[in-house]
This record gives structure tokens, C-alpha cells and sequence, in this order.
């Protein structure tokens, strides 16, 4: 039977919603046991799931820093050298200089060898539960934002979404999803109590709701009446949206997506900067080659940052901050993210 190449590897890992990294060997000196185009993918526990990156000698430091992209989203360059042109260059192990990671190569080859790692990660999901003409709207534009789009409405309402990737018909949302999960309620007066109540009923980084302030208070009233915990309900944020002064159902949309990607972009910059190597990421400490791989526990930690991050993010929209500051603030946060959006294609 033929063996998977590793590139079929890395297609299955991708459909099946399955993070993992793509490292690469891009420069290799004197004696080293794997060569430059040298390949391995290597998943969230750090297990090398097909390909070679060498032996002992480079393997921790790859291994960790393949966890730390899973972690963070953001690719980076490896340099594992021996200690003396470690000390050549003023630079300790663990030290991020000119983009460049440094590690130690404490094998007798003294060889050095440079990798390339590159996260690939499942995309974030969308559930939009409404097919108000906002949300409509969203589904539509999240997309191009990569978002993968469910709607999530009655089977007479679907027919209003024109192209999401997937259909939900009512409100019974998945119990795991690949990936990052962003739900926003958008009924707008159709369903609005039980679409809420399947959105508090399933985890998320981020809960949004389309409506006033006095609305959503008044539908959680209803729902802790029911039963559902304080806790659950401080999750929804509303109204959904950074305040643009949107109006239309296409400027609320915008709106929308623009907090959703706040809140995923500083929920991976609190990764990158409360992370467990960021010690070692900043040369504050020598690179322990036996550091202990990541367990279940460190794995089921991550979504709690994001949801962290979701929860920074409330707190400033409702904080004591006069209006008009604020609103200069959230506005300036749309402007740079449609440049950064819109310039930089």
C-alpha cells in the first residue's frame, strides 16, 4: 500500500478542520541531519504527523515553536546553532532578533540549521441566526473577510441567503466546530428569545446581538427567569458592532464584522503576548531543550484566551468612557482595520 505523501497529509488535516504547522528546512550549514526543502507537518501536540526536520538535535526547539504558531496564528523563522556562534553573534537562546528565533544546537555536528514554520489553521466559523435583512448582510460580507458563513434560520427563511458554505435549518447549532466559532443573533423580532437561548447554549469567542440595549435586556430578563446563568448571559454583547453611526442593514453588517475581527486579532495578540514561551520568545531565560510537550490541559486552555479577549473587548464598549471618546476610538479602530483591509490587497 502506498504511504500518503506529505502533502495529502497536510489536505486531509485541512478538511477535517485540524491545526497544524508546515515546517520547512530552508537553510542548512556544515553538518546537519536533514537538508535544505526538508519538510514535516507537525500537529497541536506536537507529534510529527508525516515528513523529517532531523533528529534530537533541532526537534525541541521545531516542536516548540510549532506549538507556539498553532497557538498565535503567526508563522516564524527558526535559527538552531551551536552555543559558540550563538555567542558570535550576541544572542541567547530563545532571542527573537531581525525577525529570526534563535535556539541551541547542543549536538557534537555543531551544524546550523534554519526552518521555516507556517501555521495552517481552520478558518473561523460565522453562525448568523436570522435571516433578517442584516443579517443576510453579514453572511454576505463576513465571507470576504475569510469567514466560514452558516445561516442559521427556518427552512421558509433560507432562501433569503444567497451564497453562505453552510445551512442550518432553525437554530440547533453544533455541539464542536472546527476552529474559532462567532455567533450572531440577527432575528430582529423572528425568534428572537430561542435563537438567543441556542446561541448562550453553545460555546463561542464571541456572542453578539442584533438589537437595542433595551431590547436585549428585556430578552434576558426572560431567559434568567428561565433558568439561564448570569454568566451566560454577560457573554452577548449588544448591541452587535463597533458604533460607526451605521444605518443601513449593509453599514450595520460592516460594523459587525469589524468587531469580529477585533476580537479575533487581539484575542491572537494576547496569545502571542501572555503565551507560555514568551519568555523564552524574548531571551529572558536559556532554552530548556527538555521543556515538557504541551498536555491536554495547556490544548483546552486556548479558547479561554480568546473568549478573554471578547470579554476586554465588552468592557471597553460599556466602560465609563464619554460617548464621543469612545466613539472616536472605535471609529479609528474601523479606519485602520478597511486599511489595512482594503490598502494592502
Amino acid at each position: 500500500m502506498r504511504k500518503p505523501k506529505i502533502d495529502e497529509i497536510a489536505q486531509a488535516l485541512k478538511r477535517a478542520g485540524t491545526p497544524f504547522v508546515m515546517a520547512t528546512v530552508v537553510r542548512t550549514v556544515a553538518a546537519t541531519a536533514a537538508k535544505a526543502g526538508a519538510k514535516a507537518v507537525i500537529v497541536e501536540d506536537g507529534t510529527i504527523a508525516e515528513g523529517w526536520i532531523g533528529g534530537g538535535c533541532a526537534r525541541g526547539a521545531v516542536l516548540r515553536a510549532a506549538r507556539d504558531a498553532i497557538a498565535d496564528g503567526e508563522p516564524r523563522l527558526i535559527s538552531v546553532q551551536p552555543e559558540d556562534l550563538l555567542s558570535e553573534l550576541g544572542v541567547a537562546p530563545g532571542e527573537v532578533r531581525d525577525g529570526i528565533r534563535f535556539a541551541r544546537n547542543m549536538c557534537p555536528s555543531k551544524g546550523t540549521m534554519d526552518v521555516f514554520i507556517e501555521p495552517v489553521l481552520p478558518v473561523p466559523h460565522l453562525y448568523v441566526l436570522g435571516a433578517s435583512p442584516v443579517g443576510v448582510a453579514l453572511a454576505d460580507l463576513a465571507r470576504r473577510f475569510g469567514f466560514h458563513t452558516v445561516a442559521c434560520a427556518p427552512a421558509p427563511d433560507q432562501p433569503a441567503f444567497a451564497e453562505v458554505d453552510d445551512r442550518i435549518e432553525g437554530y440547533l447549532l453544533p455541539a464542536d466546530t472546527p476552529g474559532e466559532r462567532y455567533l450572531v443573533v440577527a432575528t430582529q423580532g423572528r425568534g428572537d428569545e430561542a435563537a438567543l437561548r441556542a446561541a448562550l447554549g453553545s460555546p463561542a469567542a464571541h456572542v453578539a446581538f442584533v438589537g437595542s440595549r433595551a431590547k436585549a435586556a428585556s430578552l434576558k430578563a426572560e431567559l434568567r427567569s428561565t433558568g439561564v446563568a448570569e454568566e451566560d448571559l454577560e457573554r452577548v454583547k449588544a448591541p452587535a458592532g463597533l458604533d460607526i453611526g451605521a444605518v443601513t442593514p449593509e453599514e450595520i453588517a460592516l460594523s459587525i464584522v469589524a468587531e469580529l475581527v477585533e476580537v479575533r486579532r487581539r484575542g491572537q495578540l494576547r496569545v502571542m503576548r501572555e503565551g507560555p514561551a514568551e519568555k523564552e520568545r524574548l531571551g529572558a531565560g536559556p532554552e530548556k531543550d527538555d521543556a515538557p510537550e504541551a498536555g491536554p490541559a495547556d490544548a483546552a486552555a486556548r479558547p479561554g484566551l480568546l473568549r478573554r479577549a471578547g470579554d476586554r473587548l465588552r468592557e471597553k464598549m460599556f466602560s465609563t468612557m464619554p460617548a464621543e471618546e469612545q466613539r472616536q476610538e472605535e471609529t479609528s479602530d474601523l479606519s485602520l482595520l478597511l486599511h489595512r483591509r482594503f490598502c494592502c490587497m
